[in-house]
């Protein structure tokens, strides 16, 4: 359903409650807050999960990201299907999953059974995310006050990110299972709230519905995911299957860009991307959340397993980023008219690269207070950034086709966090094993499953004790570290160029 039919029906809802459209953004901002949530939440409960389920460094990777990868290409269907069988009774279906699917993963007897729980939390988030969105539009019929909603749904989609560590960090010092199972009360409290405050919106079935490409979407992502993640650890096939598998994922994703090309009602609207100061945004939004989702992973791990610290300590010394987060969407809103989407967008891209750069060059145990600088600088500068990126998303395109760019925007979010812990990950995989050295005293089974990560190593360190064990916890910091380094400055380069391209592609105005 249109924004332009859905008005009368919200203006004469407006007359008899003028204040249920704000309990509705309420409604939807606490839905996304749990989406957005758990893309991060477990970055925290890393090591308490490994002691526990003792998964390799491919499920542990798999368990982290799955979600965000499941949720990415599902966006875009689902936010078809709610235009065509109703909005409302798919967010409702999607509370249900989403609780069902957090207790099963509060339950997991072990890595395999957790990985699909987290599959299915995404299915449930994406079958919710796309109506927050729309129904934002659908209930905001005026232009200021639609313009305010979309301020607070964006920097609560950020700031969820952020907090997500914060989170898990509180609730994994109680269990680990307890960063799903919170969610559980809290929807049991949205579900009648949603059923009672949204409205129902009018189903449009002449539009036709093309389940192929769909197929094609979430099988493309995976198998490039899959391929990734197994040519960098080549646990579960060899590194020209793991190839083979991210080729045929590109081939995939190929085969559905062409297809939406073709179809007079594409899943995807590929024509928006023609459109620079578009494809400039969306650029935007995937590298800083790219940046932000898997640089929190690793920085997470190493102030844990590196500096010692017990994961309420690192939820707090992660604090920073979360409170900068906040500030960065409040002051982006006075930033961005003065300034100009062009200098915004540019200026906090540059100010993620320039926070994380110090990180290379002083020991951090030794400057606690610059590290929580550097965390002010990437929280406040993403933020920024993002919303930027998002204003220049939505105001390149016409009214008619914003439902459409607003889609795309949720998936570069999502594909976003899938692809920063994939590609980050991989590459501090790809550094750290072959940086740790043997070990005496370390059997060469423990060794290898120190190599996977640093979190396993710390629990090999354990089970060996001793002299051997504390020479192979220091190795494999050290060897973490290193892979660290590299991560960042990968992220610093992919940053920086986004920066520099965005201040050449899109006008001053």
């Amino acid at each position: 359903m249109t924004v332009t039919q859905a008005a009368p029906l919200v203006r004469r809802g407006a007359r008899r409650n003028p204040d249920s459209r704000w309990a509705i953004l309420l409604v939807l901002c606490l839905s996304l807050l749990l989406i957005t949530v758990d893309a991060t939440v477990l970055h925290i409960a890393v090591p308490a999960l490994t002691a526990e389920l003792e998964p390799s460094a491919v499920q542990l990777l798999w368990i982290i990201d799955v979600y965000s990868l499941v949720v990415a290409p599902l966006l875009i269907m689902f936010g078809t299907l709610g235009d065509r069988y109703g909005r409302k009774r798919l967010v409702l279906g999607g509370y249900v999953l989403f609780g069902v699917a957090s207790a099963a993963a509060a339950l997991s007897p072990g890595p395999l059974f957790l990985i699909l729980a987290r599959a299915l939390l995404g299915v449930g988030g994406a079958m919710i995310m796309p109506a927050t969105l729309s129904l934002i539009r659908q209930v905001f019929t005026d232009r200021r006050e639609r313009a305010v909603a979309l301020g607070i749904w964006s920097a609560v989609a950020a700031a969820g990110a952020a907090v997500g560590p914060l989170i898990g960090g509180l609730l994994v010092s109680v269990w680990w299972g307890a960063v799903f199972l919170i969610n559980v009360p809290i929807l049991l409290v949205l579900l009648p709230a949603a059923a009672r405050l949204l409205p129902d919106s009018r189903r449009d079935e002449s539009r036709p519905w093309d389940g192929l490409s769909a197929v094609l979407s979430v099988l493309g992502i995976l198998a490039l995911a899959f391929g990734l993640k197994e040519a960098g650890s080549g646990t579960l096939m060899p590194f020209g299957a793991s190839v083979a598998v991210f080729v045929a994922g590109l081939a995939l994703l190929v085969w559905f860009v062409r297809r939406q090309s073709r179809l007079a009602a594409p899943l995807l609207d590929i024509g928006l991307f023609r459109n620079r100061a578009f494809a400039t945004g969306v650029a935007g939004v995937l590298l800083g959340v790219f940046a932000l989702v898997g640089l929190q992973l690793m920085l997470a791990q190493y102030l844990q397993l590196v500096l010692g610290d017990s994961p309420p300590q690192a939820a707090v010394r992660m604090l920073p980023l979360v409170l900068s987060a906040v500030a960065g969407g409040l002051a982006a809103a006075h930033i961005l008219p003065r300034a100009g989407m062009r200098a915004t967008m540019s200026g906090g891209l540059g100010l993620v690269a320039l926070s994380l750069t110090p990180t290379l060059s002083w020991g951090v145990e030794s400057h606690p207070v610059m590290l929580g600088v550097c965390f002010v600088g990437i929280g406040f500068g993403v933020q920024v950034a993002l919303l930027a990126a998002s204003d220049t998303i939505m105001s390149s395109v016409s009214e008619g086709r914003a439902g459409g760019a607003a889609a795309v925007e949720e998936t570069a979010y999502e594909l976003g966090a899938g692809l920063g812990v994939a590609v980050l990950g991989t590459i501090t995989t790809i550094v750290y094993a072959p940086g740790l050295p043997s070990v005496p005293g370390v059997p060469g089974a423990g060794m290898d499953q120190a190599r996977q990560s640093l979190a396993g190593a710390a629990h090999v360190a354990h089970q060996v004790g001793g002299g051997a064990g504390d020479a192979l916890l220091t190795a494999a910091r050290w060897a973490f570290v290193n892979a660290l380094h590299t991560t960042v400055v990968v992220s610093i380069v992919l940053l920086s160029l986004t920066a520099i391209a965005v201040a050449m592609l899109l006008r001053r105005d």
